[in-house]
């Protein structure tokens, strides 16, 4: 039975591990507290980049011998390999540590068994305390891990009756400036924000993160089947962050070569409408990628739900009527009610006159 301290020291983990979103993939973000023999506050830490120090590690530094007859608490079950660094249980055992509690065990095949290493060496292990909350934190990384390919947040803002744009295809602004800010602590969470060719061009996006200190730039990616919406000079592919242009495999990209752009452009079988999503996220995927912001239109969109492609939504409506114009969500290959996409409203929050609406798709063997 966890003990409120328990709680709080796990809690603070979760805390902890959410301060590295979108800095550490292809790693997860993990965090971890150790409490000493007396249950004080001896050290914690979190995993800040790929490649560095893990949580544990961070934490057992600033335990020192503190560390030794005391608890550890992880979001993420302790390594149990070597990579780019040593395996985190063994740390754990070398610490003098007597209880491990985690929240989320390792579907990691690489990195998994550090709670078995843990209990031969005598150690006492438990498994759970806070397991939705940590699961939530890191569900980008749980998702690419258990599915093989990046987890998708949908985004997108609309007007209260659902159109991304008036009739005459202005849309700035629908939403607050609360809203876009918001907007940019997603893309600063993700590791590639993606976009279609309508919205490219229709709006020269720039893509990259503004006003979120510290932030990592994502992976900008734009697909665009026939190269034909990414022209040279455009916003995307300025220096502030990488950019990918995923264009179909016979598309005539002699422009863009040109330009001196031949290394940003991946080339993708195509569908029935446009790229094959499947493939685009498995492009995307082998090149680190463990997160993706959608923010396409919404054709892109239709695209990535009738593909099975989106994890989570998030809408930002605002407090406009138009009547007309541009629906949020495109064709999806939804043609019946029975068949439509249900989700499950996680989370509501005023944003200045605007509404954030978070929601995740409902299994499809869930009844309704």
């Amino acid at each position: 039975m966890a003990t409120p301290a328990d709680t709080d020291a796990m809690g603070r983990a979760v805390t902890l591990a959410a301060r590295a979103l979108g800095a550490t993939s292809p790693n997860p973000v993990v965090g971890c507290v150790i409490l000493d023999a007396s249950g004080q506050v001896a050290g914690e830490g979190f995993h800040q980049r790929a490649g560095g120090p893990h949580a544990e590690i961070h934490a057992l530094r600033a335990a020192g011998d503190r560390a030794r007859g005391g608890t550890a608490y992880v979001t993420l079950e302790p390594c149990n390999h070597t990579g780019r660094t040593g395996p985190c249980a063994q740390a754990l055992i070398e610490a003098g540590v007597t209880r491990v509690v985690f929240a989320v065990g390792d579907p990691d095949q690489q990195a998994t068994g550090g709670a078995a290493t843990l209990r031969a060496a005598g150690i006492t292990v438990e498994q759970g305390l806070l397991a939705d909350e940590a699961e939530a934190g890191n569900a980008a990384w749980l998702t690419s891990v258990r599915r093989g390919r990046p987890y998708v947040l949908w985004k997108y803002a609309a007007t209260l009756d659902g159109r991304i744009a008036a009739a005459d295809t202005t849309s700035r602004w629908i939403t607050s400036a609360g809203a876009r800010a918001d907007v940019h602590r997603l893309r600063a969470g993700a590791d590639a924000v993606v976009v279609g060719s309508g919205t490219a061009r229709a709006d020269d996006p720039h893509l990259a993160v503004r006003g979120v200190e510290g932030a990592v730039q994502p992976l900008r990616v734009v697909v665009d089947t026939e190269a034909t919406a990414v022209r040279p000079g455009a916003r995307v592919l300025d220096g502030a962050a990488p950019t990918l242009i995923a264009v179909a495999e016979d598309a005539d990209t002699g422009e863009l070569t040109a330009a001196g752009h031949a290394d940003r452009v991946v080339r993708l079988p195509r569908a029935a409408r446009g790229l094959d999503i499947p493939a685009l996220l498995d492009a995307l995927y082998a090149r680190g990628v463990r997160s993706v912001l959608l923010e396409g239109g919404p054709a892109l969109a239709g695209s990535f739900i009738a593909a099975g492609a989106v994890d989570k939504v998030v809408g930002y409506l605002a407090p406009v009527l138009l009547g007309a114009g541009p629906a949020a969500l495109g064709d999806a290959g939804i043609s019946t009610i029975a068949d439509a996409l249900r989700l499950h409203v996680t989370d509501v929050v005023p944003i200045g006159p605007d509404l954030r609406i978070t929601a995740t798709p409902v299994p499809a063997t869930k009844e309704h």
